[in-house]
């Protein structure tokens, strides 16, 4: 895999989840045939803590799953028309529509059982789904399998699977280079069974999700940035390459601060197909996650200001018992302002910090005692992260 310098990009991030009901919002809703809800970064950690769209193809009663296509022009330009169109056929029916009570997402058939992944920020608080497969008009029922918050990942299961369910096909992530085409495949917006196309821009970013409600929000490593548009709907769905694979699901539009929270168009986010298969497989057979490979510190923490009233710290609020920071003499009330040299002001960069290390990993971690308000600093072994 071609990696990339770990930088703090200067955008907000918003989760490509569609709210019913409300208006036009940065960060929550969208009107039209549904409105938007969006994400952001986690309080606990054990922390641990727009281009355009276009529906593809023709026909369907719930959907735009190409039937069939003119025929294009030759040469290079014609050839890769009909990759284009070949991938849609390929891929498109295993991308479902999920709406709960909050809102609507997408979701991806995993294998021929009914199972099927998705983000955790899709599902929230809910325990059962409306699937709507595309080319149909009756949804199914489905129930959740279970979440894994820190990686914003979920499998639901359909009660009645139908019989030519089709399973996506995942590749190995970790091969992916810089400038190969993709296709982001959802329902940005409500408007199902919709296709956009861009290419990687990078690989191995480190980007914090906000906080929302029936979110705790999530630091996802190594994430595949993509110019492929990634719309309010497009959560859970399908980042796929020409050889029909899925290599990531996408999760996270960017937005400009500086332009009142509006999109940042050619920037969206998705989470690599290894993380998606290895957390998807632990859910699947224990209904749990033991082994994330996300390094874990083994506190709660919460955001503390320092004299000038800007953020100047994460202050611990819990130690778990069995933890790295327990081992390492860490206590309530201490808090926390640096990890190896790295300074650490809030909740998002103390999750960012983490998002980069290994369990394993041995750290530094920079102090002020809560008994006398002396600084220290600790040697910590990190642990991981489980459900």
């Amino acid at each position: 895999m071609t990696r990339t310098t770990r930088r703090r990009a200067m955008v907000a991030l918003t989760a490509a989840v569609i709210a019913l009901g409300g208006g036009v919002s940065a960060c929550s809703s969208d009107s039209g045939s549904n409105s938007k809800k969006n994400s952001s970064a986690g309080s606990t950690g054990s922390t641990g803590s727009t281009g355009s769209n276009s529906a593809s193809g023709s026909g369907g009663a719930n959907g735009n799953v190409a039937s069939g296509s003119v025929a294009p022009s030759g040469g290079p330009a014609g050839d890769l028309q009909a990759q284009y169109e070949q991938v849609v056929r390929n891929v498109l029916p295993s991308v479902v529509q999920i709406t709960t009570s909050a809102g609507l997402g997408s979701g991806v058939v995993y294998d021929d059982k009914g199972n099927i992944v998705t983000n955790a920020h899709v599902v929230g608080q809910a325990t059962t789904f409306d699937v709507t497969l595309p080319n149909s008009s009756k949804s199914i029922t489905a129930k959740l399998v279970a979440a894994f918050a820190p990686d914003d990942l979920a499998v639901i299961r359909l009660d009645n699977p139908p019989g030519d369910l089709k399973p996506a096909r995942f590749a190995d992530s970790s091969k992916l280079q810089v400038g190969q085409i993709t296709m982001a495949m959802g329902n940005p917006l409500g408007l199902d069974s919709s296709v956009t196309e861009g290419i990687v821009s990078a690989v191995g970013r480190t980007v914090s999700e906000p906080q929302s409600s029936g979110s705790p929000g999530a630091t996802i490593s190594s994430a595949i940035q993509t110019s492929a548009a990634i719309n309010p709907g497009n959560s859970g769905g399908a980042l796929v390459d020409l050889d029909s694979q899925v290599i990531g699901i996408p999760t996270l539009g960017a937005t400009d601060p500086q332009t009142n929270g509006s999109a940042a168009p050619g920037i969206g986010f998705a989470i690599p197909a290894n993380t998606v298969k290895s957390i998807t497989d632990q859910i699947i057979k224990n209904g749990k996650v033991d082994n994330s490979g996300k390094a874990a510190l083994g506190v709660t923490v919460r955001t503390v200001a320092g004299p000038n009233g800007r953020a100047a710290g994460v202050g611990v609020v819990s130690v778990q018992d069995g933890g790295a920071a327990k081992a390492a003499g860490i206590q309530p009330g201490d808090v926390i302002t640096a990890i190896d040299d790295q300074q650490i002001t809030d909740q998002s960069t103390l999750s960012e910090v983490l998002g980069g290390k290994q369990p394993g990993d041995k750290v530094k971690v920079s102090l002020i005692r809560a008994s006398d308000g002396s600084k220290a600093t600790v040697d910590v072994t990190l642990g991981q992260l489980t459900s």
